[in-house]
C-alpha cells in the first residue's frame, strides 16, 4: 500500500484546533511561569513590602500561591478544552 493512503490528511480545521490548543497550552506555561518563577524568586524583593497572611507577597506566592494558581489553571484548561472540543465536534459524548 502506498504511504501516502495511509497516513490521513489534516485538513484545516484540524489544524486549527491544534492552534487553539496550543496557543491555550503556551499562554497557561506562561502565566504558571510567571506566578511561580517570576512572582517567588525573580521578583520577590519588589514584593517584599506587600503583606498578605503575615509575610511578604513573594513569599507566599512561592509557597503556596503558585501552588493555587497551578491549580486554578487546570480547571481553567479542562473548562476551556471542553468549549474547544464542542465547538471542533471533537467532544466526548
Amino acid at each position: 500500500m502506498d504511504q501516502a493512503n495511509q497516513t490521513p490528511a489534516v485538513d484545516k480545521e484540524g489544524r486549527t484546533y491544534w492552534k487553539a490548543n496550543i496557543r491555550l497550552i503556551a499562554w497557561s506555561l506562561a502565566i504558571w511561569a510567571l506566578v511561580s518563577f517570576g512572582f517567588g524568586i525573580l521578583l520577590r524583593p519588589l514584593l517584599k513590602g506587600i503583606e498578605i497572611g503575615g509575610t511578604d507577597l513573594g513569599f507566599w506566592f512561592a509557597q503556596q500561591g503558585s501552588i493555587l494558581v497551578f491549580l486554578a489553571l487546570i480547571f481553567f484548561y479542562a473548562w476551556r478544552m471542553n468549549k474547544l472540543d464542542r465547538f471542533y465536534g471533537v467532544d466526548e459524548e
